[in-house]
């Protein structure tokens, strides 16, 4: 029996021969190109494991393009979301459009009316309608003592005279509308400067009408005469000059030889938005012509 160590050499000589061997093949075969003996070899496996790469490359293909599609789908759904968030964006500015138009313009209008009376206002949102104390037409707007608005003070529009003020919280007020039938407001009657009596119908509609009784009994209005407030002593409840309305009709009464005139107010009340609240004036309101004594109903 020969020693172990004697079987070693050609264990490691059987490695040496095939990477020789292996060699050589890959010599002859990149020196001899299509005539090399291993082409037939390396044909026979790319028809055998060519449909076998192909078929693995169909099977992997349809996973991998889960992935893209689910991608593009979530990409798809993202966008979807952003384009029906802004389409509603736009519907919400398209349904608005006419109301901040509406209210720019009647900004404008009250700008104009309180700039050149001199009055200075603070506007603020008609919130809610409905009866306050024992008046029956009366309006809640958002804005109170804490923005310098108190009770007697005049409400007014870009149109005309609105009402006044009745109550006042920190944020909120209440104002009685012109047209209550409870309010009476001093009057001056076209270029005449004629001094009368305004009082409502108590109708917040289209229809509801101011009636006119002038002091001077003998003094009849032209229709279509404008009427404008005459002041209140400091400007409260009324300031002077606010437009009210025109005179649409005459009624006379031949019994005592009065005249009440009907007045179309200025300011549709069934519309009102934004209102302004006269809280101070540049120059002192004119006083009554009666000696003091003006309506303060």
């Amino acid at each position: 029996m020969r020693p172990r160590s004697a079987r070693r050499p050609r264990r490691r000589t059987v490695p040496v021969l095939v990477v020789l061997a292996a060699l050589t093949v890959i010599t002859l075969d990149a020196s001899l190109g299509d005539d090399s003996p291993v082409e037939p070899l390396r044909r026979a496996a790319g028809e055998v494991f060519g449909p076998v790469q192909s078929g693995m490359s169909a099977a992997v293909e349809p996973v991998a393009s889960i992935g893209d599609f689910v991608t593009t789908v979530s990409r798809l759904r993202d966008q979807n979301a952003d384009l029906e968030a802004r389409n509603t964006e736009l519907e919400a500015l398209l349904h608005t459009s006419d109301l901040d138009r509406n209210r720019l313009a009647e900004l404008e209008r009250t700008q104009v009316v309180a700039s050149g009376a001199g009055l200075d206002v603070v506007t603020a949102q008609v919130v809610g309608v409905g009866p306050a104390q024992s008046f029956s037409l009366t309006v809640t707007i958002d804005a109170g003592t804490a923005d310098g608005i108190g009770p007697d003070m005049t409400v007014l529009n870009g149109d005309g005279l609105v009402g006044r003020v009745v109550r006042a919280d920190r944020t909120s007020a209440t104002v009685l509308l012109l047209g209550d039938a409870e309010s009476v407001v001093g009057g001056r009657v076209g270029s005449s400067m004629e001094l009368g009596f305004l009082a409502g119908d108590g109708d917040l509609s289209g229809s509801g009408r101011l009636h006119l009784t002038t002091i001077d009994s003998t003094v009849q209005p032209a229709i279509g005469d404008t009427v404008v407030t005459w002041g209140s002593k400091d400007g409260k409840p009324y300031v002077a000059g606010v437009p009210v309305g025109h005179v649409e009709s005459l009624q006379t009464s031949p019994r005592d030889s009065s005249t009440v005139a009907t007045v179309a107010p200025f300011v549709d009340f069934s519309s009102l938005d934004l209102v302004s609240v006269v809280v101070g004036e540049a120059r002192r309101t004119e006083t009554s012509a009666l000696g003091g004594a003006e309506p303060n109903q």
